[in-house]
């Protein structure tokens, strides 16, 4: 079984990497993942829910104060009913019952600011005319699980303005020859900046976690005392401290702006019952409720429009910048915006299965899914810190051995300790990925992981569908050759059919006012077409390799652009019908991109051979392949992947599914079928061929980034280290390379949102 919780007071991308190292190593774990991004434990086992308690007692030997918590969704059916009308988190009304999350129907989740209903409310808007920090009512509540409460706020500010005030006083006085009073001071300053680290330490050396920050910390600063360098111990202290709270707001406010661009979920439904509106929890409306959804107004699940009419903004899930309008009967997706009328809406799909909730969990999904480079850092990170612990003990014995200068190598190695964890390289990579994934979300890219975004960074040809991928699908009938009944006939044979060509056929015949039949006997053929049998008489309806195993001989002329559908009745040729099919307004530019991009582009295709060159030649795609089934396009997608390199492979159809999981990056169209978009790593909800040249530039940046995040950090750290042997370093230089370089880290990942 597999459940997701949720890890909190967890600030330490490194302690999230020895968490998950030892949570795999219990024997009752078959699998623990943690995501430092998402402050998410997946965790598979038996009955993950009797493993918590131990896992916690586990993690706080790591990191103390570590809570693991079940995700609000699953509390759900554990949330108790209060007359109040408030959530409550922690916080007592006076009912003589303690409230953790706990849903009371008012459909709103309090925290942290006042107002005149006594509770405190923290991250959203609600009726009692307070602002609060995260949004509006359309916000889930579950975010207040990305945002950092523990580095917030006065609370976080108030010891380092006092102990920076301190600290300046003692640097005075020293420089008054007041030595003693100036020693006093900076050791008072000393005790209110570095306690917290103190006291982690001691609590994780007590856990035998030795080698974490608090513990390299708290040696280097007080090394600093007994080598007679007061001022510089609670400098380094304050820099660290000053250092790690822009850290965690950096990190907190990435990881706040990437899960707001992806998760629209609503707070609360406005429900329909009769003439009375109520307002009700989102995860409360069933499939048949009507709601209510005025103008400015996100669609809060998935559903129908029953009444009224309007234009839906619909960039928050396709990218799409055109509004489009919809009436009565027309399919509203959960997420978009109603811009202008007021609308009616049946419910078709629960907030668990509406598209919102489809994204946001493949964005947490992809966001556990760890690439080659960041497994690497992970390990490497192990590594890494006793390596520069053993380092740093070696610099200040051997040298001061010799030389007999203890000061100057002892002060050398405590400012190695400074830089020995790895937090800026285990947090950097994860997250450049992460904001990859939340900027791709906000172009309507779905990308299944950062696996996905590794391969993606490395393909060198893009294999097309054309059907759905290259043109709309929107077949229309062009022509019929071999009179009246060949339509009539068809049509009748495609009447139960899904597929577009069959759809488009049948629309044809009920425009010319024909009247149908039901055949007795129908057989659909993959890759071919129909055999069925209508009042003792076997007709075929399909393309020329079902006419060739038929033994029928067909005489036709090439140069027609579309798609000819053969009709064949009692084994005798009867005529075809010519459908054509449209373009994608952005099917030429979209190669055109990835022709800058360096990468070959091919086309595989079940149509016919001249409807399949016309459209490459339109759109400037280099290779063809037509008329083949299924099993023939893995088979050529592994002929062109061993001639130009990785490929993907970009589809739509069920009959796509085998060649998507066969590419080295399977993509399908969100129009497309589920079982396409289910074998894909990476889903285009645009349906726009523009996407795939995006998709792959995105991919290539976080790639990119992640790597510069891992060069920069080494470089910085070594550079000073090599500093410091030369004696050019200090402790403050390390304390940059430590938290200064962490949040420049964060900072250059972040900025793939705001790329255009």
């Amino acid at each position: 079984m597999k459940k997701v919780y949720i890890i909190e007071n967890l600030d330490c991308a490194n302690c999230a990497a020895k968490m998950e190292a030892k949570f795999n190593a219990h024997p009752q774990v078959q699998e623990a993942v943690i995501t430092f991004s998402t402050r998410q434990l997946r965790l598979t086992a038996e009955d993950p829910d009797a493993l918590i308690p131990e896992l916690e007692r586990i993690a706080r030997t790591v990191e103390s104060g570590v809570q693991i918590h079940t995700r609000h969704e699953q509390r759900q059916e554990h949330h108790q009913e209060h007359t109040c009308g408030h959530d409550h988190h922690d916080h007592d009304c006076g009912c003589g019952h303690e409230h953790h999350d706990h849903d009371c129907g008012c459909g709103h989740e309090h925290h942290d600011h006042d107002c005149h209903c006594g509770h405190e409310h923290h991250g959203q808007e609600c009726h009692c005319g307070h602002a609060h920090p995260h949004g509006g009512p359309d916000r889930d509540p579950v975010q207040v699980h990305t945002h950092d409460h523990s580095h917030d706020g006065e609370e976080s500010v108030r010891p380092l303005i006092i102990g920076g005030g301190l600290f300046v006083l003692g640097l005075v006085l020293e420089h008054l020859s007041l030595g003693w009073a100036g020693v006093l001071v900076c050791l008072a300053s000393y005790v209110l900046l570095g306690r917290d680290v103190v006291r982690k330490a001691i609590d994780n050396l007590r856990s035998g976690n030795m080698l974490d920050e608090n513990f390299l910390m708290a040696i280097a600063s007080i090394g600093a005392f007994f080598i007679g360098n007061a001022p510089e111990g609670v400098g380094v202290m304050l820099f660290y401290r000053v250092g790690e709270f822009f850290e965690h707001r950096a990190v907190a406010r990435s990881r706040s702006q990437i899960m707001e661009a992806v998760d629209l979920r609503p707070e609360v439904v406005r429900l329909v019952r009769g003439e009375q509106i109520s307002e009700i929890p989102a995860a409360r409306a069933a499939v048949g409720d009507v709601l209510l959804v005025r103008p400015g107004d996100r669609i809060p699940l998935d559903g129908i429009v029953i009444s009224g009419e309007s234009r839906i903004d619909t960039a928050p899930i396709t990218g799409e910048p055109v509004p489009v309008s919809v009436k009565p009967g027309s399919a509203l997706t959960s997420g978009c915006v109603n811009t202008s009328g007021q609308l009616m809406m049946r419910v078709e799909k629960v907030l668990s299965e509406s598209m919102v909730t489809r994204i946001l969990e493949s964005v947490e999904n992809a966001a556990a899914s760890k690439p080659k480079i960041d497994r690497f850092i992970t390990r490497f990170a192990r590594i890494y810190t006793p390596v520069v612990v053993t380092v740093a003990v070696a610099t200040a014995v051997i040298p001061s051995l010799v030389t007999g200068n203890w000061g100057y190598w002892v002060y050398t190695a405590l400012s190695f300790l400074v830089m020995s964890c790895p937090c800026a390289l285990v947090l950097s990579v994860p997250l450049a990925f992460f904001a990859g994934i939340g900027a791709g979300s906000k172009q309507g890219i779905l990308f299944k992981g950062g696996v996905t975004m590794e391969a993606m960074s490395k393909v060198r040809a893009v294999i097309l569908d054309k059907t759905g991928t290259i043109t709309k699908g929107d077949f229309t009938v062009q022509s019929v050759a071999g009179g009246h009944d060949v339509l009539k006939l068809c049509a009748s044979c495609e009447q139960q059919s899904a597929h577009p060509i069959a759809q488009s056929i049948v629309a044809a015949a009920k425009s010319r006012k024909m009247e149908l039949f039901r055949p007795d006997f129908l057989e659909e053929i993959a890759g071919q077409g129909i055999r069925a049998k209508v009042d003792g008489q076997t007709i075929l309806c399909g393309n020329e390799r079902l006419m060739q195993e038929a033994g029928i001989s067909v005489a036709l002329t090439d140069g027609a652009y579309g798609t000819r559908v053969l009709v064949a009745v009692d084994g005798r040729f009867v005529g075809y019908i010519l459908i054509a099919d449209t373009i994608k307004d952005g099917a030429k530019a979209a190669v055109d991109s990835l022709k800058k991009q360096g990468i070959h582009t091919a086309m595989l295709t079940g149509d016919g051979k001249a409807a399949a060159e016309a459209v490459a030649e339109q759109t400037g795609i280099a290779e063809v392949h037509a008329q083949l089934l299924p099993h023939q396009k893995l088979e050529k997608l592994r002929v062109i992947r061993e001639a130009r390199g990785a490929a993907m492979f970009v589809g739509d159809g069920i009959n796509d599914a085998p060649v998507l999981a066969g590419a080295d990056v399977g993509a399908a169209m969100g129009s497309g079928a589920d079982a396409a978009m289910e074998a894909a790593d990476v889903v285009f909800m645009t349906s726009d061929p523009e996407a795939i040249p995006q998709a792959l530039s995105i991919a290539g940046m976080a790639v990119k980034t992640a790597w510069q995040n891992v060069i920069f950090a080494l470089a910085v750290k070594f550079l000073v280290m090599a500093l410091g042997l030369l004696g050019y370093a200090s402790m403050w230089l390390a304390v940059f390379a430590d938290s200064g370089v962490a949040m420049l880290c964060v900072l250059n990942s972040v900025r793939m949102l705001y790329k255009k």
